[in-house]
């Protein structure tokens, strides 16, 4: 059963008190965004499900936007359609109404995986594409050393990609994305050559897993980083990162046609 937040967000996340500053942080990157076009093929009618702010619509055509938080209706810019007030769970849409779905950082915060992702396919003739993170190697990140409590909330919430293309069904690939070193959406792995960026607040704001971890956490994680990267032993261990122009990690898409 799905249940709202006192925002009306449906899932794990009241956006009312923690997305007021997203679309700051978040913002869509267009090399990401390439990966996500490819997905999508050529369809010309795409469903964007938990659509937020509206990040990565302009890698399709037509965009119908389901997003259930009014927070993060509220965020989305002007020249973006309106959102529809809906979970992905009950989608308001005909069997086979659009060419394509995706749904984007979103999956983890669904009360009911499986249901949203049998209701994409049910109104979804082509590919139905979700980027996500791939929870076996979410710990594998150097903030593991840090904060080793928001990665392993990170990896509890996300569903794994075999449980994700088995909900959808018909024929599926997963993809890693790579992650730019000057990445603008401000994920936990947008950082991994840039660690000075996670001791700000508002950046640690945007990403959702911050949000369920305690304020000792937060300060530890402050404190040593901090320490780390003052005595350079950050950077004796991971330095080779701040060079590194992609990163591997735990972003995938997964893809599935009927």
């Amino acid at each position: 059963m799905t249940t709202r937040t006192q925002d009306g967000s449906a899932g794990d996340v009241d956006y009312g008190t923690f997305g007021s500053g997203y679309s700051s942080y978040r913002r869509p990157d267009e090399r990401i965004a390439r990966f996500i076009a490819e997905a999508l093929g050529d369809a010309r009618t795409v469903l964007n499900v938990g659509a937020g702010a509206g990040s990565y619509e302009s890698a399709a055509r037509t965009v119908t936007a389901v997003e259930p938080s009014e927070s993060m209706r509220a965020q989305r810019p002007a020249q973006l359609a309106r959102a529809i007030d809906a979970v992905a769970e009950e989608l308001p849409f005909a069997d086979g109404e659009f060419d394509a779905a995706m749904t984007l950082f979103s999956v983890h915060q669904w009360s009911d995986v499986r249901a949203g992702l049998r209701e994409m396919r049910r109104v979804t003739r082509g590919p139905v594409v979700v980027l996500t993170c791939d929870p076996t190697v979410v710990r594998d990140f150097w903030l593991y050393r840090y904060a080793p409590e928001v990665l392993d909330t990170e990896a509890r919430r996300y569903p794994s990609v075999e449980e994700l293309a088995a909900a959808i069904g018909g024929t599926g690939t997963v993809r890693t994305v790579p992650i730019p070193l000057d990445c603008t959406d401000g994920f936990n792995e947008a950082y991994y050559g840039r660690p000075e960026m996670l001791l700000d607040p508002a950046a640690r704001q945007a990403c959702s897993a911050w949000s369920f971890v305690d304020d000792r956490v937060r300060e530890h994680f402050d404190k040593t980083l901090r320490h780390d990267l003052d005595s350079g032993a950050w950077d004796e261990d991971f330095g080779h990162l701040r060079m590194q122009r992609t990163y591997e990690g735990s972003l995938v898409i997964v893809r599935a046609t009927p």
